[in-house]
């Protein structure tokens, strides 16, 4: 229970309250929390109140709080490898999760400055494709993948069926490939994207754009990947 007039603001006694509850293991990682219709039953306040105990527990990194889904204790942030094999499924499979990509939608255009890291005339028709990948079913990263579209005419119908990159390339024959280089910055999402990601606008992203070449050294895929800033950690591996 809160103590009213003890000069501690209420909002902030719930919050310690909550937090208390999380380090004590009352609510496991990725469990769900009580709504605050419940919370404010149980504390005796409105909901405002609530909802503002939840942001700084939000602000602290306790939980995270996803629009019409509701508020979730945040787990343990996920190591993904950035080095010359970066593979999504296979970063969650080496830390005893299952991932898989998901296809948004995709594309045909023209792009002039895509198509020159692809290696293209300037006004070669490409193909974007937007994936959705996902931990566990929880949306971790998005993305935009540029192909040639005269090379990987249906690369989004096969990504659809496998939801694998590395699986459509193998349908191709291609069975190997590797990142020649990536750029990683830290910026603030857009609308789409952090709806996508079930994140607040204001919370950076960790972004990566990166190029992936074949066997010969070739460009095959010029990407744009988004990633949920306090759930992933990028780590760039020497993988030779």
């Amino acid at each position: 229970m809160v103590e009213r007039g003890s000069g501690i603001a209420v909002w902030r006694q719930i919050g310690e309250s909550l937090a208390d509850d999380i380090r004590n293991k009352l609510y496991a990682a990725g469990e769900q929390l009580p709504s605050e219709p419940e919370l404010a039953a149980r504390f005796s306040v409105n909901r405002h109140t609530i909802r503002r105990a939840m942001g700084e527990l939000e602000q602290s990194g306790l939980v995270r709080i996803e629009q019409g889904r509701g508020t979730f204790v945040q787990e343990h942030a996920i190591d993904y490898a950035i080095g010359k094999r970066t593979r999504f499924s296979e970063n969650l499979r080496s830390q005893g999760m299952l991932g898989h990509q998901e296809v948004l939608g995709s594309q045909s255009l023209r792009a002039a400055d895509i198509a020159k890291h692809l290696g293209l005339a300037r006004s070669a028709p490409l193909l974007r494709v937007q994936i959705v990948g996902k931990a566990e079913n929880r949306p971790i990263s998005t993305s935009e993948h540029y192909f040639d579209e005269k090379r990987f005419p249906d690369f989004a119908q096969r990504l659809a069926a496998l939801r694998s990159i590395s699986k459509v390339y193998a349908h191709y024959g291609i069975g190997d490939y590797t990142r020649k280089w990536s750029r990683i910055t830290a910026v603030l999402p857009s609308p789409e994207t952090a709806r996508l990601l079930g994140q607040p606008k204001t919370r950076p992203i960790l972004q990566i754009e990166a190029l992936n070449v074949d066997q010969e050294g070739a460009p095959l895929q010029y990407s744009i990947a988004r990633f949920v800033g306090d759930l992933v950690q990028l780590m760039v591996a020497d993988d030779g």
